[in-house]
Order: C-alpha cells, then structure tokens, then sequence
C-alpha cells in the first residue's frame, strides 16, 4: 500500500477546529496581557514616598518587559496557528518541510501549528 501523502477532508476539519480553538483562547490571553501592560497605575495622586516609589518603578518596569515578552510570544503562536490555517486550505497542511512526509497526527494534535515531523527535529540537533 503507497505512503498516505496527505490527510483527508475530514481530519483536515478536527485539524482545523483543534486550531481554531486554540486561536481563540491565544487570542483572549493576548487581549488580557495586553490589558496589564496598558493598564493605568492604581496608586491615585499620593505617591510621596521617594525612595520607596523608585523600587516601584524598577518592578513596575520589569513586569511590564516581562509582560511585553509574554504578549510578542502570544502573538507569534497566533500567528503561527494562522499559518497552519493557510496552510490547510492550501493542502500542505500536516506535511514535514524537511522530510516531504506526513506528520505524525498525535505531534499535529500536540503541536498544530508545526512544520516538522519529530524525525525532522531529532535530525536537527544531531
């Protein structure tokens, strides 16, 4: 029997569902952490202690870099699962690009957004 080339209609569509579902909760903890870093200081007008309001600041600043990271690493997996929608309405969806074959379906429920077979990844950091 010749090697599956490709998936059918119907697993396409629980891929695309999987994806579509992940999108949607990417994209609402996008929108919260971009509420946190938009978000205005709650300390009112009585902020009077110097020293102390410098230390604030150093933290405030450093949760909102690390905020920052966090909301650019959101929107590169959105963008990723996006992809995989292109990809899936272009039928190359759940093809290795190193190796030509077909990805693993349990790597595609894990991973749906992937390019690379797992046999792909080990040859890579041989």
């Amino acid at each position: 029997m010749a090697e599956k080339t490709k998936y059918s209609e119907d697993e396409l569509k629980e891929f695309e569902e999987l994806i579509h579902q992940k999108l949607a909760k990417a994209r609402e903890e996008l929108n919260i952490l971009k509420g946190s870093l938009t978000r205005d200081t709650d300390e009112g007008t009585d902020a009077t202690h110097g020293a102390v309001k410098t230390l604030e600041d150093g933290a405030d600043t450093a949760e909102k870099e690390q905020l920052s990271t966090l909301a650019g690493r959101q929107q590169k997996f959105i963008n990723n699962l996006e992809n995989a929608l292109i990809r899936i309405k272009n039928g190359t969806y759940g093809v290795c690009v190193d190796t030509g074959k077909l990805i693993s379906k349990e790597r595609l429920r894990a991973v749906p957004h992937t390019m690379h077979s797992i046999e792909a990844k080990l040859n890579v950091k041989k």
